[in-house]
């Protein structure tokens, strides 16, 4: 699938500038300024505005106001945002020397009045925080790309699970993975990697030195177009213990739950406490603590962390990656809450699965495959 195959639609165009000058009329603004990678691809419809990878902000900058919609940008980025990202969607472009001005004074021509931005500029209001609502219910276009992008994810974690060996480095074990997601056009946005007792030592466990004696942990972060996919997969040589058997059943179990209650309509506080109360009947009461439990994803990792006390409720078409561990052991994909069923897009049919019944619903989840 190319960048060309999935160029943005007219309806998909209108709709994202339809939020945004809905949200400009609700909350008195003349103008919204969107600075940050993930707003520019939402609004853009998949464009890319990174340069660098360790920054949220992009290298380009949006301006929206009631009857148009502008690009500021610097003459470095200008050929390109015009011929590979935003050719047709109907930017107006204000380039400038990469030696000259800044961007408050760029905006400051294009509008007036109250203007919100999601990063601080001088002469607008910070809105980072109202934002990321309108992104959260997916256009049919941004479902179809996320598809692609969680099958692709799920591709990578199979093939890199598969092709490690024992003693290899973590360091290697994340080569694998991330040099897979890298040739078929997908940036690391995150790549954990942890071998046997590191497993069960950390949550967020980065690359090391360590070599894999009989386990492995594969944790993706897979981007592209903006969007983000996140998964977990555990690999393991030999038979599996009877402890980490009773523990992954119990992820699986709890996994499950969150899984089967991301439902349209449905509080995420609700959905959180369902999760809670899994893991106390699976009998791990407390290891929800030694980690947050995953929550509404899209177009960042996660917008929010499910809670109790949450006011969030699940939007039609919105994605989740929920991410429940037992010490020594996790369970994680990204999901979309469709409005008659809850799509698990990250799921690979290479891998070992386990159906966990939950009420009257069947939920498939990813077990540990054993080499």
């Amino acid at each position: 699938m190319t960048r060309e195959s999935l160029a943005a639609i007219a309806n998909e165009i209108a709709e994202k500038e339809r939020r945004v000058r809905a949200f400009m009329t609700e909350k008195g603004y003349d103008a919204v300024v969107l600075t940050t990678q993930a707003n520019f691809a939402w609004f853009t419809c998949g464009g890319d505005s990174h340069v660098g990878y360790g920054t949220d902000m992009g290298c380009v900058s949006v301006v929206v106001t009631q009857d148009a919609k502008y690009l500021i940008c610097e003459n470095i980025e200008a050929p390109r945002m015009l011929d590979e990202e935003l050719a047709g969607q109907g930017f107006e472009f204000r380039v400038r020397d990469w030696w000259a001005g800044g961007l408050s004074d760029e905006v400051g021509k294009l509008a007036s009045g109250r203007i919100a931005a999601d990063t601080p500029i001088d002469g607008t209001d910070l809105a980072a925080g109202q934002i990321p609502p309108m992104r959260y219910s997916l256009t049919e276009q941004e479902i179809e790309r996320y598809r692609w992008l969680g099958r692709q994810t799920g591709e990578c974690l199979s093939w890199a699970a598969h092709a490690v060996e024992p003693a290899m480095t973590e360091h290697q074990v994340a080569g694998l993975l991330g040099g897979e997601m890298i040739m078929r056009g997908i940036t690391a946005h995150l790549i954990l990697v942890a071998a046997d007792e590191r497993i069960a030592k950390y949550r967020h466990p980065i690359p090391t030195d360590k070599r894999v004696g009989k386990c492995v942990m594969l944790v993706a972060g897979a981007k592209r177009w903006g969007l983000i996919v996140s998964a977990t997969r555990l690999v393991h040589f030999g038979p599996l213990s009877a402890e980490l058997r009773r523990k992954h059943d119990a992820v699986m179990a709890v996994d499950a739950e969150f899984i089967t209650h991301t439902r349209p309509g449905m509080s995420v506080a609700d959905v959180f406490s369902k999760g809670v109360a899994a893991y106390e009947r699976e009998g791990f009461a407390d290891e929800w603590r030694l980690h947050h439990q995953g929550g509404s994803a899209g177009y960042a990792a996660r917008d929010y962390r499910a809670r109790t006390g949450i006011s969030e409720v699940v939007q039609a078409n919105q994605a989740f990656a929920w991410n429940p561990s037992i010490t020594g052991t996790k369970c994680e994909d990204t999901v979309i809450a469709l409005k008659d069923r809850t799509e698990i897009i990250s799921a690979h049919g290479d891998w070992p699965m386990r159906e966990i019944k939950v009420g009257s619903s069947v939920v498939q989840r990813e077990d540990i495959l054993e080499l």
